[in-house]
C-alpha cells in the first residue's frame, strides 16, 4: 500500500518561506530592522506605526532630521499645525527611504487620516510626499500613496492618478468601497480584515477560527 499523499509531501522552510512561494509578502510596520529580518517584497506604514517606531532610540536621527527639515522649509505665515504636518510628512518619507533600502518592491506612505474627508488637502499632502521622495532620488513608481476609502479619498486618488501617482486605499470595509476604488483606477486596495472580524465578533459574541474568519472571507 502506498503512503498517504500528505506524508509524501515534505514542506521545505518555515511558514513565511512557504507563503512567499504563493503570494507577495508585505510588511506592515515602521521598524525596518524587522523588515530586514523577514525580507518582504513590499512594505506599508501608517502614522501610528511611524509614531511607535520614532520612539525607538535607534531611529532618533530620522526624527531630528524631520524637525530640522521643517525649520528650513516652513513658509512665512505657517501655523504650528502646518509645521507639525510638514514634520509628519518628512518623518514618514525618512522611514520610507530607509525601508526602500531593504525591500525590492514598493512602499506605501499614508496621508494623514485627519484629511480623510478633505480631497484638496489629501492631494496637496500626497504630492508633497512624492516630491520629497523624488528629491531623494526615488521614483514615484516605487511609492504608493495610502488614502482612506472615503468618497473624498477616492476623488483624491482620481486626481493623483492624472499625475501618474499610484494609490493604496485603506480603511476599506465593504464591497462598495472596493468597487469605487477600482473605478478610480487605484493600484491597490487594503481591506481592513482585522476590523471586519472585530465587528462580527462584537455583534455575534462568537470567536472565529482562521478558516471561518469573516474578515478574510470578505
Amino acid at each position: 500500500m502506498s503512503e498517504p499523499a500528505e506524508k509524501k509531501q515534505k514542506l521545505e522552510g518555515n511558514q513565511l518561506e512557504q507563503l512567499k512561494k504563493h503570494t507577495i509578502v508585505v510588511a506592515d510596520t515602521g521598524d525596518f530592522e524587522s523588515i530586514k529580518a523577514f525580507k518582504p517584497t513590499d512594505a506599508t506604514t501608517n502614522p501610528s506605526l511611524i509614531y511607535a517606531a520614532a520612539q525607538m532610540p535607534q531611529y532618533k536621527e530620522l526624527l531630528t532630521e524631520a524637525i530640522n527639515y521643517s525649520k528650513e522649509n516652513k513658509k512665512e505665515g505657517d501655523s504650528e499645525e502646518d509645521v507639525l504636518a510638514l514634520i509628519v510628512d518628512r518623518l514618514s518619507v525618512n522611514f520610507g527611504l530607509e525601508i526602500l533600502k531593504v525591500v525590492e518592491g514598493v512602499v506605501s506612505t499614508e496621508v494623514d487620516a485627519r484629511l480623510s474627508f478633505d480631497t484638496e488637502g489629501s492631494v496637496f499632502r500626497a504630492k508633497r510626499i512624492i516630491d520629497m521622495y523624488e528629491k531623494a532620488g526615488i521614483s514615484k513608481d516605487r511609492i504608493l500613496i495610502k488614502l482612506a476609502t472615503t468618497w473624498e479619498g477616492v476623488q483624491a486618488a482620481k486626481e493623483l492618478k492624472k499625475d501618474g501617482i499610484s494609490c493604496n486605499m485603506t480603511l476599506l470595509f465593504n464591497f462598495a468601497q472596493a468597487v469605487a476604488s477600482c473605478e478610480a483606477g487605484v493600484k491597490l486596495i487594503s481591506p481592513f480584515v482585522g476590523r471586519i472580524r472585530d465587528w462580527y465578533q462584537s455583534s455575534t459574541g462568537k470567536t472565529y477560527e482562521a478558516p471561518e474568519d469573516p474578515g478574510c472571507i470578505s
